[in-house]
């Protein structure tokens, strides 16, 4: 039995994995559940699953149950999970991220904004930690099985000394065709409306501004080791194709299905070997029809080119693109904030920065608290 901590497991990662897990009863144990705050659906879970230990970190309900940072660190650590899949969104989840990667784990990731915010701590803690980092997102997936399609050496990250490129893909989320002024009407209702994919309100929005995407391609960046050069996007509606690797000699790679986030989490939990799974909706060209593709339109989707500049900038940029950006969203969802407000007030929280070298979580940490200052400050003069 391989012990599983869902550290996020009230949000739409964490209930998929439980849907995995609910299938192969006789491959996993439920040793601990996190979630931030929804303590009606982790009672849920705690009556079904009886883990080990169960975590609110924001609230006081449920009896038996720990809170706060600290205990969402433990379900991170804690010796009876081999696998510890972080769910947790936005920045949050920097810290479990080390934890358990210290803690020689292997880290089944879905908060790319670890990544992101602390790339250089993340492959250090990995290294002295010797633990394994496997990615949940479905385009950081499909790139990993094109690498490594046979790997039998635990699932290690392959050498990359022979790609070309990727190109990850994104669907363009629910305005991709709307103009400049249509964009500017668009209502949060609107917004978490995704054309392809149920995920939760962040990433939604996230996708619809493709603030996502430039997220995951300074993820990809500190995955695979590739230049920022290396790392393509295009826009592809039907989101049957999730990633593509391009390789020296010039053959190309592609991880096809139907979009189900249940895949790529299965794949973490049992890498480099495959479990039989009758889940997932299983793919059927035919059913696919017609696939597309588009190139990335920077001008209506100003947070993309905002979000890979400050990962090629490195630093303590990408750190503050992030925490500006979960400002922003915030102010857009309680209507605050018009939807183009939101690359507006990221803007000017890249503005207001210096970027340092990302020597330590505290350099992190700090560069956060004050990019979410001067989001609220933008947002202030925007509202």
């Amino acid at each position: 039995m391989t012990g599983v901590a869902i550290l996020g497991s009230t949000g739409s990662i964490g209930r998929s994995a439980l849907a995995v897990i609910a299938r192969h009863p006789d491959r996993f144990r439920v040793i601990a559940l996190a979630a931030n705050q929804n303590a009606n659906e982790l009672k849920s879970q705690v009556a079904i699953w009886k883990p080990e230990l169960a975590v609110l970190v924001n609230g006081t309900e449920g009896a038996g149950w720990r809170r706060g940072r600290d205990a969402l660190i433990d379900a991170a650590t804690h010796p009876a999970a081999d696998i510890i899949i972080n769910a947790v969104v936005g920045a949050a989840g920097l810290e479990a991220t080390l934890a358990a990667l210290q803690a020689g784990k292997r880290l089944a990731l879905a908060n790319k904004e670890s990544l992101v915010a602390g790339g250089p701590l993340v492959l250090e803690a990995l290294r002295r930690g010797g633990g394994q980092l496997i990615p949940i997102d479905s385009e950081h997936s499909a790139v990993w099985q094109c690498l490594r399609p046979d790997a039998k050496d635990g699932c290690q990250r392959s050498g990359v000394a022979d790609v070309q490129r990727i190109v990850l893909t994104a669907s363009g989320g629910p305005f991709r065709t709307f103009s400049a002024e249509q964009l500017s009407e668009v209502t949060p209702a609107q917004a978490l409306k995704h054309p392809t994919w149920d995920m939760g309100a962040k990433i939604t929005i996230d996708s619809a501004t493709l603030a996502n995407k430039a997220l995951e391609v300074i993820e990809a960046h500190f995955l695979f080791g590739l230049a920022y050069d290396q790392i393509d996007v295009v826009v592809h509606p039907q989101s049957i194709v999730h990633s593509m690797v391009e390789f020296v000699d010039g053959s190309v790679l592609a991880q096809m299905g139907f979009p189900n986030m249940e895949m790529p989490i299965l794949y973490a939990l049992t890498c480099p070997d495959r479990l039989d799974d009758a889940g997932p909706r299983r793919f059927d060209p035919v059913a696919a029809r017609t696939l597309t593709f588009e190139t990335v339109d920077y001008t209506r989707f100003p947070l993309f080119s905002l979000g890979t500049h400050a990962g090629r900038t490195g630093g303590t940029m990408p750190a503050v693109f992030n925490a500006a950006n979960e400002v922003a969203v915030a102010g857009f969802l309680a209507g605050n904030l018009p939807f183009t407000g939101i690359a507006t007030v990221v803007e000017s929280a890249l503005a207001a920065h210096r970027p340092s070298e990302v020597d330590c979580l505290e350099t992190v940490l700090s560069a956060d608290r004050e990019a979410r200052e001067n989001a609220h400050e933008a947002l202030k003069q925007k509202c």
